[in-house]
């Protein structure tokens, strides 16, 4: 008796976040609906510019001796007048990227650029910080902030300053390319992961006139609308979607433009991958915590505040899945279940959970590659496997602004890495240790026993579902330890440099 009221207590806790992930899964159906609805609305400006204003390229950079001189040269070939650009190096590096920066920042000026340069040694607010300053030095009326991993075209600032015009809008974001998408398998998963992102959920919500956010890089700024929205704050990790709903709260209008696009370095390690998906997720659960109550205390209309609301906690999705993980094999019942329940329950809520999953990516590469998305399709099992093993590693940023408020902010590792030919276990940079390959190890073990198990009793329906569960532990933990055991022996000859992922 006891043990059938703990299987019970247990099968409602998992039909209960099988039923979670289901509400996140037609919430992407939305989505999809929502871009389809709206994606032949393309935003134009209300007007040109007689007369150019002047423009503040600011450059967040933090030891990045490996792409800092591309991206200086880069924004130097900008198609924009040179008395009307003001390039802002914002360099708090620790390392030889400081003399890289002065020097190309001094090559600049004898050319006839404006340039500045601030270097901070105490790096208060991190990336935020380092924005805010240099804003207090700025000279534009508009500022575009640019990541050290991008590469700007050169009409960038043309194909956007004009936007501005309409003097309601207070940021304009661009679409990111991706510079390295062929490199491998991980480049290649990522850049669909990012394209679901900034062609349908970008182009849905901003054409719809909900709330959208600005992605941190590759975008410009009114200056009097960060400022009359409280500035840069770093009490986040995602100080930029922090202030963008600051902002839009305030009655600012952004607007995104997918058609321009400005190529970015993706990470070509797991490790990298992993620590950037990590501070995303607890930024972003941070911002919720912050500002969602804000939202529903609005006169906003109610669809966006509950879009909003799926917006800002959409990340609580991988803990739903991770939390599905352990729940799987209590939940089952031993050899006692039968097809009837996998067939009526489980396998129908699994679906609307998962099958929107792979409709949602589908139609960004359709739309993003309408000739070769096909080819796409082959990726999307490794996509999903690569997704759920993620749940392990941004579940724990989920608690973590409760537990653990204090932001300590770890970047992603760029290696200036364009084509296949490019090495990139020489690098110099090092990630920080961490047991999570481990947990990941014991995850695909547990779920090589459920594959196993289900073939025994011939479960047969839910062997794709666990394999799936299973490759990509397995894939994510063993990409892990390769890319430590590579930097391990590069590191092992030279000294090593404390700089975080």
């Amino acid at each position: 008796m006891q043990e059938s009221v703990g299987h019970i207590i247990w099968s409602i806790c998992y039909l209960s976040v099988l039923i979670g992930l289901s509400a996140y899964g037609i919430h992407r159906y939305f989505i999809i609906y929502l871009y389809l609805k709206n994606r032949k609305r393309p935003p134009v400006p209300m007007r040109y510019f007689e007369k150019l204003p002047k423009v503040t390229v600011q450059l967040p950079i933090f030891n990045e001796v490996y792409v800092a001189e591309r991206l200086m040269r880069s924004v130097s070939e900008l198609d924009y007048p040179q008395e009307l650009l003001e390039i802002q190096v914002l360099d708090d590096s620790t390392d030889e990227t400081r003399e890289i920066t002065a020097t190309r920042a001094e090559e600049l000026r004898q050319r006839g650029f404006n340039v500045q340069r601030i270097h901070r040694t105490d790096r208060t607010g991190f990336k935020a910080g380092a924005l805010s300053v240099g804003l207090a030095a700025a000279e534009g009326e508009f500022v575009c902030i640019l990541d050290a991993d991008f590469v700007p075209q050169k009409d960038l600032l043309k194909q956007t300053i004009h936007f501005f015009t309409d003097t309601n809008v207070g940021m304009i974001q661009t679409r990111w390319g991706h510079l390295n998408r062929g490199y491998s398998l991980l480049t290649r998963m990522q850049a669909i992961f990012l394209d679901g992102h900034l062609l349908l959920e970008q182009i849905a919500r901003s054409r719809s006139g909900r709330f959208f956010n600005f992605n941190g890089t590759a975008g410009l700024w009114r200056r009097s609308c960060i400022d009359q929205s409280g500035g840069w704050q770093h009490d986040t990790l995602c100080e930029d979607l922090d202030l963008s709903y600051r902002a839009q709260l305030a009655g600012w209008k952004f607007i995104y433009l997918s058609d321009v696009v400005t190529p970015a370095e993706l990470p070509v390690d797991m490790n990298g991958f992993k620590s950037q998906q990590h501070r995303w997720t607890k930024g972003s659960v941070q911002t919720c915590k912050k500002l969602l109550p804000s939202v529903w205390r609005s006169q906003l209309p109610f669809p966006i505040k509950l879009e909003a609301t799926g917006h800002l906690m959409s990340n609580f999705a991988y803990l739903l899945l991770a939390i599905l993980c352990v729940l799987l094999y209590p939940s089952t019942g031993g050899p006692t279940v039968g097809w009837v329940r996998t067939l009526l329950l489980d396998v129908p809520i699994f679906l609307a959970a998962s099958v929107s999953v792979g409709l949602f990516y589908i139609c960004a590469q359709r739309e993003r590659y309408p000739r070769t998305w096909i080819k796409d399709l082959l990726c999307l099992p490794f996509m999903l496997a690569l997704g759920i093993d993620l749940s392990l590693n941004n579940a724990r940023s989920v608690p973590e602004p409760i537990f653990c408020p204090i932001a300590d902010f770890t970047r992603a590792l760029k290696h200036g890495i364009e084509r296949k030919s490019q090495p990139w276990r020489n690098c110099k940079y090092r990630p920080l240790k961490s047991a999570l390959p481990l947990a990941e190890l014991a995850f695909a073990i547990y779920f090589s026993y459920f594959v196993v198990y289900a073939i025994i009793h011939r479960q047969f329906l839910s062997v794709p579902f666990l394999l799936m569960f299973q490759g990509g532990f397995l894939y994510v933990c063993l990409s892990s330890l390769m890319s430590s055991w590579s930097k391990f022996n590069v590191g092992s000859s030279r000294a090593r440099s404390a700089i975080p992922a």
